[in-house]
C-alpha cells in the first residue's frame, strides 16, 4: 500500500480538490519545487510536502506533478477520482 500524504486544495477556481505524495515513491529530485516553489518544499527525510496547497494556478500544479520523474505527485479532482497520473 503507498505510503500517501494528502493535502486539501480548496481554491475555487481549481478543477483539483487534492493533491497527494506517494512518500514512497517520492526521491527528493525536487523538480516539483523548480516549477512550483510556492507549492512545495522538501522535508527532513528530503521528501516532497505540500506547504501552499492553494499557491499555484492548475496549469502549474499540472506541469509540477507531471515533471515528477517517479510520479510521486498525485492530482485528483473535486469528486475524489484520480485524475493525473492517470
Amino acid at each position: 500500500m503507498a505510503n500517501l500524504k494528502e493535502y486539501p486544495r480548496n481554491r475555487k477556481d481549481s478543477k483539483f480538490g487534492k493533491i497527494a505524495i506517494d512518500r514512497d515513491l517520492c526521491i527528493g529530485a525536487a523538480s516539483c519545487l523548480a516549477v512550483s516553489g510556492a507549492t512545495y518544499e522538501l522535508d527532513g527525510e528530503n521528501k516532497a510536502i505540500v506547504t501552499g496547497a492553494d499557491a499555484a494556478d492548475d496549469a502549474t500544479l499540472q506541469m509540477s506533478a507531471e515533471s515528477c520523474p517517479t510520479k510521486a505527485i498525485l492530482l485528483f479532482d473535486k469528486s475524489g477520482k484520480q485524475v493525473f497520473p492517470k
